[in-house]
């Protein structure tokens, strides 16, 4: 254990982090702390310097310019120790075909000095009735879980879990969710990048944004949604549109914006609002073509300030 490395040291520490790939700048001095115990969701579109992020912190990309910590050690000094005390779940994962659970999770063991047991990291990730079956007879949730087990073989500190259900079924994204949670409580801690906003809802404590090589928000999942101003959205589209500046007046509005032909109204009170905007349309001139309303949604968030939807790839 380095002499930095208490429990009141972050996990997860960067400070002016920056890298550069010819003349795109990826990175562009991103500070972050993840806390011990957490779980710390990563979100941002194509291009905005998350996988970039990811893979510094996991020490498979060199900085150009910054501070990384990562439970009080540094890559330049610590890195041995480092990798004994990290986990790290790729959002695809190759195994060998042939090879049974049991076998590839034997495998991944013998590169720890110290952690569970085989049986024990099969039985955790629910894996314990395919123990005996080979990696082709499993289906995608099932490796995705032998994935995790994997990254848990050296029992980590902290898990890198890079889009774990990407691909699965609502059932297998629930349980790899379980699995998430009971590391979690015991003790580890979590970075999470993930294209589902549900999923980041459930799992993170906090949540950071990324666009363009900056954090552009941080907070947990709570904090994001109130920063649009209230707790409802109204979408809608119609043939012809009140000015901006007439529906921003609109009681109860706290933002409006527009996005594919589609106007939505961020409101607190959408019994009152909706009235208004009705009555608007019809001074106006115009006719609905579409209504919706709905609570408001880290996916909200997300459009508001990037301007896309998440999984818009």
């Amino acid at each position: 254990m380095s002499i930095h490395d208490t429990r009141e040291t972050p996990a997860i520490r960067c400070r002016g982090l920056r890298k550069q790939f010819g003349d795109t700048v990826a990175v562009n001095g991103i500070d972050l702390e993840v806390r011990r115990g957490e779980c710390f969701g990563l979100l941002g579109p194509n291009g905005a310097g998350k996988t970039t992020t990811i893979e510094i912190l996991e020490g498979l990309q060199p900085k150009d310019g910054g501070e990384v910590q990562l439970l009080g050690m540094t890559w330049e000094h610590d890195a041995e120790a480092i990798r004994q005390r990290l986990g790290v779940q790729l959002q695809e994962s190759e195994f060998s075909d042939r090879l049974t659970v049991e076998e590839i999770v034997a495998m991944f063991r013998s590169f720890y000095r110290q952690g569970a047991t085989v049986r024990e990291l099969i039985d955790f990730v629910q894996l314990g009735e395919k123990r005996g079956t080979q990696v082709r007879h499993l289906s995608g949730g099932q490796r995705q879980r032998l994935s995790v087990a994997c990254a848990l073989a050296g029992d980590p500190d902290i898990l890198f879990l890079d889009e774990p259900t990407t691909g699965l079924d609502p059932q297998s994204r629930r349980q790899l969710w379980d699995v998430c949670e009971a590391f979690r409580a015991r003790g580890g801690t979590i970075l999470l990048t993930t294209h589902f906003m549900d999923e980041a809802e459930k799992l993170s404590d906090r949540i950071a944004v990324l666009d363009r090589g900056v954090i552009i928000a941080l907070g947990t999942p709570d904090e994001l949604i109130a920063s649009l101003g209230g707790a409802h959205v109204i979408e809608f589209a119609a043939t012809t549109v009140p000015p901006v500046a007439r529906m921003e007046a609109l009681p109860g509005v706290s933002r409006v914006h527009e996005r594919d032909e589609r106007w939505q109204l961020t409101v607190d009170e959408p019994h009152r609002s909706l009235p208004a905007l009705l009555a608007e349309l019809e001074k106006a001139g115009g006719t609905l073509t579409a209504l919706t309303t709905h609570r408001a949604t880290l996916e909200d968030v997300f459009l508001s300030l990037t301007g896309r939807a998440l999984r818009e790839q």
